[in-house]
């Protein structure tokens, strides 16, 4: 049995460079990200007003496992279990009781490299994450369940359908 497409872990960092913390729930805002976050207050690596869907970044579990580095390393904000998030690229969907929208990919830059181990980046090359924009804001628990709520049309049938159960468990 296919395990549900859940929250595992959500981390966030006070600015540029510092240690992630881990949190048992975030709280995010449309428009800002999670509240404390470098990139919600301006202090991110990449905060500035040409990239704005710095919001909320989600990493899978399975491609830590696969590359051998803790997810906590990778600097995202949500690491995710039993979801494909490249597929979720211009799919509305919710964590708990938040809505978001899957803008593109969070391919790692050679900052990454620098923080963790050389050969990261290609490692993680079309699979370091994705990039959300967030529709409703609230609070996100570890243990939130991923659901889509609206999928965009690919010839007759709608990505997640076309995708099969290859997208959430």
């Amino acid at each position: 049995m296919q395990q549900p497409a859940q929250v595992i872990a959500l981390y966030t960092a006070p600015h540029a460079g510092a240690a992630m913390l881990s949190h048992p729930w975030v709280e995010v805002v449309p428009g800002v990200g999670i509240l404390g976050d470098r990139y919600a207050t301006g202090q991110g690596q990449w905060s500035d007003p040409q990239w704005p869907d710095q919001e909320l970044t989600l990493f899978e579990a399975e491609v830590a496992e696969d590359v051998a580095i803790a997810a906590m390393r990778v600097r995202r904000n949500i690491v995710t279990r039993g979801v494909r998030l490249h597929a979720l690229i211009g799919i509305t969907f919710q964590i708990g009781s938040v809505r978001l929208v899957g803008v593109r990919l969070c391919d790692p830059c050679g900052y990454l490299d620098a923080l963790t181990r050389p050969g990261l980046r290609q490692a993680l090359r079309d699979r370091g994450g994705l990039r959300t924009c967030i529709v409703q804001g609230g609070r996100i628990h570890v243990a939130d369940r991923l659901t889509t709520v609206h999928t965009r049309e690919v010839g007759h049938l709608s990505r997640t359908a076309a995708l099969g159960n290859d997208v959430l468990g």
